[in-house]
Formats: structure tokens, C-alpha cells, sequence
């Protein structure tokens, strides 16, 4: 039979009570000519039982999640080039997560992500299984890991100072919809879908009715590198949905001593309709390419901050932004996802943009498990898709979306060096040619010059809080 296929044998795929019993056999042979011209030799002699072509199988997922599925999950949706996920879910301006999904791409329980926000959920359906599970602690009292802090099964929370991360007397809205945006469960038939079907949240409350503080948010960015540290967790990044006050170097230290053992940052750019270039605010005006009085810089800028734009690729009228200081655009209007008591609600602001993009850093990292956090961020800013802004301001970076069907590993990371720059002061991004969509290389974040961008979020839209302030709730 190999003779009138002109083929080679590879493997007989028979179990050895196949053997015991005698059954016929099923051999898997390699081909010299074409597979239509051997099934025509072959699949006629008597010796044959049948003959198939050895199929390519691929992955795919879809969401069916209801949400998404009804077209309400515009930030989770993509082009359509090439077509994947239902009718109704197409949005040029979303983070092209479903094409992800399309390619097995759905994350990774072994990617982790700090929510450094109000407190968490973790029994919302759509979380549950998400959140992180310390297997070094136990509930009995004793700091079993030695981390300092007793019983930290789930995270911790630096407002109340002890280990409940979900207060349903603090509300916790607000972190508890950020981490749906992350990485709310897919594929359960319900409610939404995050970036990532599957990852592990680490809940870092800080926040509370009345804001939080600055030493608590340093405690949280030294929370999350000590678990990487002590653990070997690889904890990618920090999701930081808030902002206020002034330069702290104890924060600012925190930023580069995480980013030193490769946690990025990521920071809502703010909510004043400001520029950011020449109002300086924090935390996402850090920069970890400048050193403290006690600390020295870090290789590389592991700050992201993070406008919003809105389902038509505008920057968003609250959102702040900034030619050097705000560094992509990412879905912030109108943005479903999970709140707490099994419920879901639409929120608006950066605060909502900042953990679509954490969460494309977690799913960057589940696809490429060796990539650097330098690399990741870099291959996310690189393979942004511009975003056209009419309005006469400073433009906005292009928008977290991508072509992950031509995602480029970190070892193309050199094709991320270039940068597609403006002139200082520029009043708006029509100023140069839009670099061209979903091309995965060059359609990089506008701004002025070319040295690293730092980035501010204010609280312009939402309550003031005598410390640190989030996005107004609905």
C-alpha cells in the first residue's frame, strides 16, 4: 500500500489491548505527493479499510457569555479581520480579546495580576475561581509564610488592616468591576467575560468609602513584590485604578523597587479633561527611569498610563491625556462588568480603561510565559491600533487593540524600538499620517519626542476624598 503512495511509515495508533485483541490497525504514514492524489490510489484496495487526511486541529474559543453575546461587551471586541465570535460583536476599538479566544488564547492560572483598589468579591460567579488562594497560609491565626501579614488566604486589606479583601459594608463596587474587566470567568453562560477567562487576581484593598492613603498603597505595591519574591508568584502587574495628591518618594520607591523584579505599573491617566503634560498629578506621573533619594532607577519605564476612549475610537470627554505623559488609549465608556452580589453595572473612566489594559499584560504573558515585563510592555505599546481623536487637544496614544493572530514574540522585540513621534505642543494627531491598523508593528502611541513617557491620573470627575480618590460609580 505505501508503494502506490510513494509514502513512509510514522506510527501504528493502536493501544496494546488493541494488539491483545487483535483489532485492526491504524497506521499513520507521511506522504511524498498530494493528499487528494493518494486518498485516489488508495481507498479502493480491498487492504484498506478507509483512508483520511490527518487533519489540522486548532483551539478556539468563543464566549457565550450573555453580555457579550447580546453586543453590551464592546471593550472585549475586535475588527473582524479575520472574522471570529458572533454577529454583533464587532468594534474596531475594542482590545480584540475575542480573537485571542478565537486561538486558544484565554490566560493562564499561573499569570497573576494586583488589584491595588477597593476590596474584591470573590464570590461573584463571574470571579470565583479567579481569585488568587494563598497555598502557603492557612485560616488559624499564624502567619504561615512568614510574609507578616496572619492569614492573608486571599490578599489583603491595608484599609481595615486585616485579611477580609470584600467588605460588602465598604461597598468594594469599584474593585470588584476593574477585576471583571481582568479576568471575569468565561465561557459559563453568563454575565460577562474579562481579558482573561482564566488568571489569578490578587486582591490588594486599600481603598475605602472615604478614598484611602498613600502609605497604604505603598504597602500594597511591597505586598505584591514580596509574594513574588517570596513565592516565585509571577505576578506581572499591578492594576491601579485611582490617583490624588502629590509626589511621594515612599510610592515612587515602591513603583521602581516592584518594577525591579519585573511588576509593571499601570495607571489611569484621570478624569479632569486635562492635559497631563502640564498638570502633573499621581501616581501615573512616575517614572521608573528616574531614581529616588533611596532608591536607583529601574532598566526600563514599567509605567503604563491609560486614557479611555469610547466605543467610536474618541478619546473620552472626562479623560485626561497628554503628548509625553499618557501612553495608550484603552475602552473606558460604558464599560459592563462585575459588581458586587452577583450583579453587574456599566461605570465610565479611566479607572475602567486601566485593567483592560492589565489585563491584555496578562494575557500577553500567558502566550509567552518567558516574556520580560520590559518586553511586554513594550510589545503592547508597539502593537497598539491609532485611534483617531477630532478633538483640539494633545493626542491621544493609540488604543489597546491588535492583531493577536500575528502577536510578536519577544523576540521581535526589536521591531517595538521605533517610535512614531509629534511635535511638542501639538494640538491634535492629525498632525501626522495615522500609522496603519493592526499591522502588530508600527501602529505605536503618539506622542512628543522620543525619551519615555510618564503619565497622571486627577480626579476630576469623581468625589474628593482627603487622600486618594477613584472614578465616580454610577
Amino acid at each position: 500500500v505505501l508503494g502506490k503512495i510513494q509514502g513512509s511509515f510514522i506510527k501504528r495508533m493502536r493501544s496494546r489491548r488493541d494488539v491483545e485483541a487483535n483489532r485492526p490497525s491504524i497506521d499513520h504514514v507521511r506522504l511524498a505527493g498530494p493528499v487528494a492524489s493518494a486518498l485516489d490510489a488508495i481507498q479502493n484496495d480491498p487492504a484498506v479499510a478507509f483512508v483520511e487526511p490527518n487533519y489540522r486541529i486548532e483551539r478556539y474559543d468563543t464566549s457565550n457569555d450573555t453580555y457579550y453575546t447580546s453586543g453590551s461587551l464592546w471593550g472585549m471586541y475586535g475588527d473582524d479581520a479575520p472574522v471570529c465570535g458572533p454577529s454583533g460583536t464587532t468594534n474596531k476599538y475594542g482590545v480584540d480579546a475575542e480573537e485571542a479566544w478565537s486561538l486558544g488564547y484565554t490566560g493562564s492560572k499561573s499569570v497573576y495580576v494586583g488589584v491595588i483598589d477597593e476590596g474584591v468579591d470573590f464570590n461573584h460567579p463571574d470571579l470565583a475561581g479567579n481569585v488568587w488562594v494563598n497555598p502557603y497560609e492557612a485560616v488559624d491565626g499564624i502567619d504561615n509564610d512568614g510574609n507578616g501579614y496572619v492569614d492573608d488566604v486571599n490578599g489583603w486589606d491595608f484599609y481595615n488592616k486585616d485579611n477580609t479583601v470584600f467588605d460588602a459594608a465598604d461597598g468594594d463596587a469599584h474593585g470588584t468591576h476593574v477585576s471583571g474587566t481582568i479576568g471575569g470567568r468565561g465561557g459559563n453562560g453568563a454575565g460577562v467575560v474579562g481579558v482573561n477567562w482564566n488568571v489569578s487576581l490578587i486582591p490588594t484593598k486599600f481603598l475605602g468609602p472615604t478614598g484611602g492613603y498613600t502609605s497604604d498603597a505603598v504597602s500594597a505595591i511591597n505586598y505584591l513584590r514580596d509574594l513574588k519574591t517570596r513565592h516565585g508568584l509571577n505576578i506581572v502587574a499591578s492594576s491601579n485604578s485611582w490617583g490624588g495628591g502629590g509626589y511621594s518618594s515612599s510610592l515612587h520607591t515602591a513603583i521602581i523597587r516592584a518594577a525591579k523584579q519585573g511588576i509593571l505599573f499601570v495607571a489611569a491617566a484621570g478624569n479632569a479633561s486635562s492635559n497631563n503634560d502640564t498638570t502633573a498629578n499621581y501616581p501615573s506621573n512616575y517614572t521608573t527611569l528616574q531614581g529616588t533619594s533611596i532608591e536607583t532607577a529601574a532598566s526600563y519605564e514599567a509605567v503604563i498610563a491609560v486614557a479611555a476612549i469610547t466605543s467610536t475610537g474618541a478619546l473620552a470627554s472626562y479623560s485626561n491625556y497628554g503628548a509625553t505623559t499618557v501612553d495608550i488609549g484603552a475602552p473606558g465608556s460604558g464599560i459592563i462588568s462585575t459588581v458586587p452580589n452577583s450583579s453587574y453595572a456599566s461605570y465610565s473612566g479611566t479607572s475602567m480603561a486601566t485593567p483592560h489594559l492589565s489585563g491584555a499584560i496578562a494575557l500577553y504573558a500567558s502566550v509567552y510565559p518567558y516574556a520580560t515585563a520590559e518586553q511586554i510592555r513594550s510589545a503592547l505599546l508597539g502593537s497598539a491600533a491609532y485611534a483617531q481623536d477630532p478633538a483640539p487637544r494633545a493626542p491621544t496614544p493609540g488604543s489597546v487593540t491588535g492583531d493577536w493572530n500575528g502577536a510578536h514574540a519577544p523576540s521581535d522585540d526589536k521591531q517595538y524600538t521605533e517610535k512614531v513621534t509629534v511635535p511638542v505642543g501639538s494640538a491634535a494627531s492629525t498632525s501626522v499620517a495615522p500609522p496603519p491598523v493592526d499591522t502588530g508593528v508600527a501602529a505605536n502611541n503618539l506622542r512628543a519626542g522620543t525619551t519615555s513617557v510618564r503619565a497622571v491620573y486627577v480626579p476630576g470627575i469623581g468625589d474628593t476624598y482627603p487622600g486618594i480618590t477613584t472614578d465616580p460609580q454610577p
